[in-house]
């Protein structure tokens, strides 16, 4: 039987975390989609990365797959995906089904934290 963290020890050795400065340079290059994986609850009390989409982990299946009506058209299997959350742990599983999808260039910037610490730009 798979403990939480067996599921998470899986997802971040499929997901690599980036250092939050690497993600910073990607995000001012304008040239990835970020999403952040936080309920909105979360996201209504630190904000989140600036033009983040906002796709909940437990939604990110519906929003990832074409063939859906919840589609989110910036999540296509060609475009670099950075996934935030609080801690980098619902980042990790949500790329990991993201991979599991088909997409390939997923990374893990770890938690919303690490992008304010570092100045990352921010929105409500």
């Amino acid at each position: 039987m798979k403990s939480a963290k067996d599921y998470l020890d899986e997802a971040n050795a499929q997901v690599p975390r980036v250092p939050v400065e690497e993600a910073l340079r990607k995000h001012a290059e304008g040239q990835a989609v970020f999403v952040d994986v936080r309920d909105s609850g979360a996201i209504a009390k630190t904000g989140t990365i600036a033009g983040a989409q906002r796709v909940p982990r437990g939604f990110i299946e519906f929003a990832a797959d074409a063939g859906t009506p919840y589609h989110n058209p910036a999540l296509t299997k060609d475009t670099e995906l950075y996934l935030v959350c609080g801690a980098g742990g619902q980042a990790a599983l949500a790329g990991k089904t993201l991979k599991e999808m088909g997409f390939t260039r997923v990374h893990n910037v770890g938690g919303i934290g690490d992008w304010k610490s570092a100045g990352g730009p921010m929105e409500d």
